[in-house]
């Protein structure tokens, strides 16, 4: 399996660690396509990969999947490209997805492409249960409670406080940078109207934590995950990262667990 990364950032970085260095993954990263020029050539020499800052060029290689490692913008940008080229897709700029009409767009353009799109579960789980208890139109209510430091946040703060409630579509608009989880949440459950979200900050914490609740025919569930940072970047969470990871590993899987 031949792997592109769109992005130069931490999160290529560490795939590329992972799959090439470690062999963590049934195939290999052959490119890498960005805007960082430093970047993309500092990641290429240390990697042994092609980098490119030409997309339709990057395209155009016999890439079996690529990722999507870089901001909302960037994807914005670049996803409908790379499945028109009739590359499968994982989205780590899961914010890209706020507007549904992109969303189905793209979503259309992958199904008469024949592609496959994969939305990893980033830094939060319970999306198995979501999507299994909507099968039959039964989820009823999804709240997620994300609580982070200032930092983290990129704010000041003494004291915690609640610093946003409302839904996934307000909160993505408000904190595109730090609720990707809100989105992907919504997406595996009953959508970014109704999906509540409540984003406090925590002076005293140094682990972002986000306790997900749901409700419905199916019952009641509480999960809680607190995320360990990114060694490189604090600002990511590395769950973020082994859930692409973890994606690249099961692809071609014969075995599928869960949805």
């Amino acid at each position: 399996m031949d792997i592109g990364i769109i992005g130069t950032g931490n999160i290529a970085t560490y795939l590329l660690e992972q799959v090439n260095h470690n062999g963590l993954a049934n195939g290999r990263i052959t490119a890498v396509f960005g805007r960082n020029e430093e970047a993309g050539h500092r990641l290429s020499e240390q990697f042994q990969v092609d980098f490119y800052t030409d997309l339709q060029a990057f395209l155009k290689l016999p890439l079996d999947i690529v990722v999507e490692a870089a901001t909302v913008e960037a994807a914005s940008l670049y996803l409908k490209d790379v499945v028109a080229q009739k590359k499968d897709l994982v989205v780590s700029s899961i914010g890209v997805f706020k507007e549904a009409a992109f969303f189905e767009e793209l979503k259309s353009l992958a199904e008469s492409s024949g592609t496959y799109i994969y939305l990893p579960s980033g830094a939060i789980g319970g999306l198995d249960v979501l999507q299994s208890a909507k099968a039959s139109g039964g989820l009823e209510r999804v709240r997620i409670t994300t609580r982070k430091s200032p930092a983290s946040l990129g704010m000041e703060a003494d004291v915690e406080k609640v610093i946003f409630e409302g839904s996934a579509y307000e909160a993505v608009g408000k904190f595109p940078k730090n609720v990707n989880v809100a989105l992907v949440l919504a997406i595996a459950g009953i959508g970014v109207d109704k999906t509540k979200v409540r984003i406090v900050v925590d002076p005293s914490i140094e682990q972002n934590t986000h306790t997900i609740e749901a409700e419905g025919e199916f019952g009641k569930m509480q999960l809680q995950v607190e995320n360990n940072p990114m060694p490189s970047n604090p600002k990511t969470s590395l769950l973020a990262a082994l859930s692409i990871l973890a994606v690249l590993q099961n692809k071609d899987s014969a075995l599928k667990i869960g949805n």
